[in-house]
C-alpha cells in the first residue's frame, strides 16, 4: 500500500489509522471536519472536497459518524423515536458515506488490489439484534452497509481487484463511546487501528461487498 485517504482523520480511531499507516511509509490524504472543514452532512462541501483530490489511493477510508447528534442519545425504545434525531443520523452515518463512495470509482485504481472501506458497527446488524433500542443509529449503520454492499457490486464491473467492505472495529475507548461503555471490554484506539489494517490486509477481492469485524469474522446482515 502507498497511498491511502482517511476521512474522519481527527477521531479516535482514524487518528490512530493514519499514525499506523504513515509509520508503515504510506501517503496519507486526511480529511476532517475538524481540520479540514470536512463535513459529511454537507453534500456540496463533500462534492467540492473530493472533485479537488486526484488519486488514486490504494485505501479509502470513511472512519467518521457519530452516536448523538445535537445532543440526542440513543433511544431506548421505539417509542422515544424523534424524526429529526434519526434524520440527523441518516444524513451522518449512511447519506455522508454514500456521497463518498460515489467518488469511489475515479479515486481507486483499476490495475491493482485496492481497498474500500466504511466502519460500520455490529448494531447494524439485522440478524444480530437481540436488544433493541438505538433504533435511529442501528437503521443508519443498517442503511450504510447496504450502501457498502451496493457499492461494491457496481465497483467489480471496473475494478476487478478492488475490496469494497464494511467493518466493525470491536467497543473502542473514544469520546464517540466515552458515555457508553459501561461494563464492556474496550481497546484504545492504537490496537483498534492495528486490529482493523490487518482485517484489510488479508482481505481478497472474493470478500467484497461483506461485513467483517475487528477480527476478520463476518458479521450477519
Amino acid at each position: 500500500m502507498e497511498t491511502a485517504l482517511i476521512i474522519g482523520a481527527s477521531g479516535g480511531i482514524g487518528r490512530a489509522i493514519c499514525q499506523h499507516l504513515t509509520g508503515q511509509g504510506v501517503s496519507v490524504t486526511s480529511q476532517s471536519r475538524s481540520v479540514n472543514g470536512f463535513d459529511l452532512a454537507d453534500p456540496d462541501g463533500v462534492q467540492r472536497a473530493l472533485s479537488e483530490l486526484p488519486g488514486p489511493y490504494d485505501l479509502i477510508l470513511v472512519a467518521s459518524g457519530a452516536l448523538e447528534i445535537n445532543g440526542a442519545a440513543p433511544e431506548k425504545t421505539i417509542r422515544s423515536v424523534s424524526a429529526q434525531a434519526m434524520m440527523d443520523q441518516f444524513a451522518l452515518n449512511a447519506v455522508g458515506p454514500a456521497l463518498i463512495l460515489s467518488h469511489a470509482a475515479r479515486l481507486l485504481p483499476r490495475d491493482r488490489r485496492a481497498i474500500c472501506a466504511v466502519l460500520s458497527a455490529r448494531v447494524g446488524s439485522i440478524g444480530d439484534n437481540r436488544l433493541g433500542g438505538w433504533v435511529s443509529y442501528r437503521a443508519a449503520k443498517a442503511a450504510v452497509n447496504q450502501i457498502v454492499h451496493t457499492t461494491a457490486i457496481e465497483l467489480a464491473r471496473t475494478h476487478a481487484q478492488t475490496i469494497c467492505v464494511a467493518l466493525h472495529p470491536g467497543t473502542v475507548k473514544t469520546e464517540f463511546t466515552r458515555k457508553y461503555l459501561g461494563r464492556h471490554p474496550a481497546v484504545a484506539p492504537d490496537d483498534a487501528a492495528a486490529n482493523l489494517l490487518n482485517v484489510m490486509q488479508a482481505l481478497t477481492p472474493a470478500d467484497t461487498g461483506g461485513f467483517f469485524d475487528w477480527a476478520g469474522k463476518t458479521v450477519q446482515w
